[in-house]
């Protein structure tokens, strides 16, 4: 019997390896049968959640990323105090309005926006509604030049903590709810 080589081994080794591996187009086809939300969703620290719903009779739609809390002190360290928050993780955080609503009693057209918040220490805190909604970065891209609406909303501190950040369509509207922060947003 004759002896291979340590290179026919090691080549023989290789080969069987690669023809073990499933073809580039396989994983391709993979990917594209996996809806976006699934393949970004295994690859982000910070899900990408859609809310969708309806308040006094108006269609909503939300888009965020959703963070966690992880031990982290979040308001006035992670997020700091008076400046631009992107209102989550990742990219812009977006709302899309197919018909005129009205927030804390003020209009906003029908549009796509992205939702900014700035955390106060103490009072209410600022809304804003952006006309830049596909922003990649988030409060890095924010441009006050494109502000379309800015309200005041009262903080409500709660006793119990969400370990993720959501933004749930309910009464009064918008409730963005992290760690132990209620923000209700009043829409109709």
């Amino acid at each position: 019997m004759k002896k291979l080589s340590t290179f026919s081994i090691w080549a023989f080794a290789i080969a069987f390896a690669v023809a073990c591996q499933p073809k580039s187009s396989e994983n391709a086809e993979k990917m594209q049968e996996m809806p976006a939300e699934e393949q970004t969703a295994e690859q982000r620290p910070s899900p990408l959640e859609v809310k969708e719903g309806q308040i006094a009779g108006k269609s909503i739609k939300v888009q965020y990323g959703s963070p966690a809390v992880k031990g982290r002190t979040i308001w006035g360290d992670l997020v700091p105090y008076n400046v631009v928050w992107r209102t989550g993780a990742n990219e812009a955080t977006y709302i899309d309005i197919p018909q005129e609503i009205k927030v804390e009693g003020k209009t906003l057209a029908p549009g796509k926006y992205s939702i900014f918040t700035i955390p106060k220490e103490s009072g209410a805190w600022t809304v804003i509604f952006n006309s830049d909604w596909d922003l990649e970065h988030g409060h890095f891209q924010h441009n006050e030049k494109n502000d379309v609406l800015r309200v005041n909303v009262l903080p409500v501190w709660e006793n119990t903590s969400a370990e993720r950040l959501s933004i749930d369509i309910e009464s009064p509207g918008l409730v963005i709810r992290w760690e132990k922060l209620k923000l209700p947003i009043t829409i109709n």
